[in-house]
């Protein structure tokens, strides 16, 4: 009746990268010969007799990654080791027919007859004469396309019978680099420049050779600016178009003071190049994106503190059967990772964690703008139709902010002024997402409880609050309560039960008995995490919790016994420094089948061996991590019937002096057995605290869907795996992260 249409193509305006050249002055780059020499390495070396591989630099726009290709295109090793060099600049256009016309075209003394008319089956026909018998490197550089089968297409077409063929790829996203390189390849993760190449390459930009040295107090300004770029290459060189020959004090100040968004602007500098990932980014992931503007700069995020925003906000896709807004946000921000907007990236299996690259969070205020605003400096400029506010500074919070539409509102700073909040609670009806963290309350008011649109309420470390309202229960659609170190708060509020759409539910509590029936009313609940509640002495007797995946018990001093029958459905359990609670309950069948795919067990001194009944989870169990279990003594046999363990971890468990049998001894391991690499799903292979251990079974790359490796506390080992220099590390080479830690004294589980 709208007359509304479907429109199949994304029609919007989206900035376009020009077309790049071969070309490159080696004088005007720093800090890359380290990854030119292994990237040509990794070129020149033939790949177990394939007669094309694909080698893939992965990085966020404006690392220099098509720099870096030029070098190693015109690289004297690759010349003499590939009669033919082709650059094609691929961009967003990833059509067959229009990309075959490109590699013919770049071809050294092309022919002069014109193919702009051809098919694509001519086209192809051409090109496969044209490299028949040659061995070739092809770059493509700058490949956003993800659909497989185009690629499919494309490599057959290349592919001939000459062993050695190299494609090197420049990419933004981590899942095109996993699409395009082949067996035995393995990507090549390009890293910011290093403090010292940072400041080197923006005195060869800011001054005349040598002129630092006559403006000392430019070269300390310039030093911090130098920080607020953050190694990334074109950042530095968009501060020099702004700085070259200029030798005013209050210039550079200026530079160093302000956003690099607001310095002048080309289609070459660092604003397009960074945001154009933004625009390539799907619909349902940019609103995510502008959230990250709510946060401070430098700070560890995980998805399950930001998995209650998006989903309070409406940002999560529609939910499918079995998923959770948990996993769904996991999936989220992998995405937002393979697409380079995330570093620090680490998956923690039932979470993970990643921070922002300064700029990149630049980029997320920039956008974000008019509709998130982050209140960190006196008397800011903020829209009238901001609609998600965060508070930086417990000296702003006497600012009265007239706004009636807000759907946000953080505070990352004590809140202590009561008048204030009133105001902000009865004017701002319409809010979904509510945070006081660190707020010095000792009660929150009870027109709390009109707020009938909020979905999330953090009081994390509100260390004063002991009374919770019970108006709060009214919230029927609340989605997540966070009481995490409410150390003071003496009982969770009357009437919890009615709080029918809660999904998350942390709770840091004096109280001894905790209203369980209520608990078990919450059919909606699928998160539950119990935090430093020191009185509690059991858990779920007589209830059931058949909704949670995810149980949580940390630092619960008294807690002796739960009752396991409760949560039949958990998917991962987490037990940490709960020193009295009795897991060797003698359960045996009386428990139904477990589906744990996550383990987690943390400084247990009671724990000696593991209990029978986590055998239950034979069939799913995907991670065991285990540390400061200091009396744990042995694993048990049963341990290798973990058909789906991908990961096992085991730190700080000095008694521990073997694995199973059909495993092998952990002190005075010599050799990894040769059948671990027949363990072909094999995703993740932790090795620690092995001295005695020399080498790795031969055949590693049989382990092509190992994603991760980590050795730690094995000397010798770790010389010989020694990342790009040592003499086995073409064992590991394929794998996409590898952490290698040489030092002899391990630091402290903490």
């Amino acid at each position: 009746m709208f007359g509304l249409q479907i429109i199949d193509q994304d029609t919007r305006v989206v900035h376009v990268r020009e077309m790049t050249h071969s070309h490159v002055n080696p004088s005007n780059v720093t800090g890359r010969e380290h990854d030119q020499n292994e990237i040509v390495k990794l070129l020149v070396q033939d790949v177990h007799h394939q007669t094309l591989s694909v080698v893939p630099i992965v990085g966020m726009g404006g690392l220099g990654k098509t720099t870096l290709a030029k070098l190693v295109f015109n690289d004297t090793n690759i010349d003499a080791c590939f009669p033919l060099k082709m650059w094609v600049c691929v961009s967003n256009d990833f059509e067959l027919r229009n990309v075959l016309n490109k590699i013919i075209n770049s071809v050294p003394n092309p022919t002069s007859e014109n193919n702009s008319n051809f098919e694509t089956g001519q086209l192809q026909n051409h090109l496969r004469n044209t490299l028949q018998g040659q061995k070739f490197l092809l770059v493509l550089d700058d490949v956003w396309n993800e659909d497989r089968v185009r690629w499919d297409e494309l490599k057959e077409i290349i592919d001939s019978e000459v062993e050695g063929n190299k494609i090197l790829v420049t990419t933004r996203s981590h899942e095109i680099a996993n699409m395009m390189r082949t067996r035995f390849s393995n990507f090549y993760l390009l890293e910011c420049l290093s403090e010292e190449d940072s400041l080197s390459l923006f005195l060869k930009c800011a001054f005349e050779d040598g002129d630092e040295k006559k403006h000392p107090q430019l070269l300390e300004i310039g030093k911090e600016i130098v920080k607020k770029c953050g190694g990334l290459p074109l950042a530095l060189k968009t501060v020099r178009s702004s700085l070259f020959s200029r030798v005013d004090k209050k210039e550079w100040e200026s530079i160093r003071d302000n956003e690099i968004w607001n310095l002048k602007q080309n289609e070459k500098f660092i604003f397009p190049a960074l945001k154009l990932s933004y625009d390539q980014l799907p619909s349902y992931l940019k609103p995510c994106f502008a959230s990250f503007s709510l946060y401070p700069q430098d700070i560890d995020i995980s998805c399950s503190q930001i998995s209650t925003m998006w989903g309070a906000l409406g940002f999560l896709p529609p939910l499918k059967e079995s998923e959770s807004m948990t996993d769904v946000a996991n999936q989220l921000v992998h995405e937002l990772w393979s697409r380079s907007f995330l570093s620090e990236y680490i998956d923690l299996g039932s979470d993970s964690s990643f921070q922002l690259h300064d700029l990149v969070h630049d980029l997320a205020t920039y956008i974000a703008k008019g509709e998130f605003e982050r209140i960190d400096l006196p008397n800011p400029k903020i829209f009238e139709n901001v609609q998600h506010l965060a508070f930086m500074d417990n000296n702003l919070l006497a600012q009265a902010f007239p706004f009636t539409s807000l759907r946000s509102l953080c505070f990352h700073v004590g809140m202590n002024n009561e008048a204030l909040l009133n105001t902000f609670l009865s004017r701002c009806k319409y809010l979904r997402v509510l945070q006081l963290c660190l707020s010095e309350y000792e009660s929150l008011p009870d027109c709390i409880g009109k707020l009938k649109h909020l979905r999330c309420l953090n009081l994390q470390n509100s260390e004063k609050l002991e009374e919770l309202h019970d108006s709060v229960c009214k919230l029927q659609n609340l989605q997540t309560l966070n009481l995490f170190g409410c150390i003071k708060l003496q009982k969770l509020p009357k009437g919890i039960k009615n709080l029918i759409s809660l999904r998350n539910l942390i709770i840091t509590t004096r109280q001894l008995d905790l209203p369980e029936e209520e608990i078990a009313s919450l059919s909606s609940l699928e998160n539950l995490y119990f935090r430093h509640c020191h009185n509690l002495e059991s858990l779920f007797e007589g209830i059931l919790l058949p909704n949670l995946t995810r149980l949580s018990l940390y630092d619960c001093k008294s807690l002796k016994s739960m009752s396991f029958h409760a949560i039949t459905n958990l998917k991962f359990l987490n037990i940490s420094q709960c020193d009295k609670l009795e897991l060797l309950m003698g359960l045996g069948n009386q428990i139904p089948d477990l589906r744990l795919k996550s383990l987690i067990l943390v400084n247990l001194p009671q724990l000696v061996t593991l209990p029978e009944w986590f055998q239950r989870s034979a069939k799913s169990l995907e991670t065991l991590f285990i540390a400061g279990c200091i009396n744990l003594e042995e694993l048990p046999d049963w341990l290798t019937t973990l058909i789906c363990l991908k990961e096992l971890d085991i730190w700080d468990c000095p008694n521990l002096l073997s694995l199973p049998d059909n495993m092998y001894h952990l002190t005075n391991l010599e050799e990894l057995p040769d059948w671990l690499t027949t363990l072909i799903c094999l995703k993740e292979l932790d090795i620690w605290d092995c001295p005695n251990l020399l080498s790795l079974p031969d055949n590693m790359y049989h382990l092509t869907n190992l994603e991760e490796i980590e050795i730690n506390g094995c000397p010798e080992l770790c010389r010989r795996l020694k990342p790009k220099v040592g003499p086995d590390w073409h064992q590991i080479s394929h794998i996409k992260n590898v952490y290698i830690d040489e030092s002899e004294n391990e630091e402290e589980f903490s």
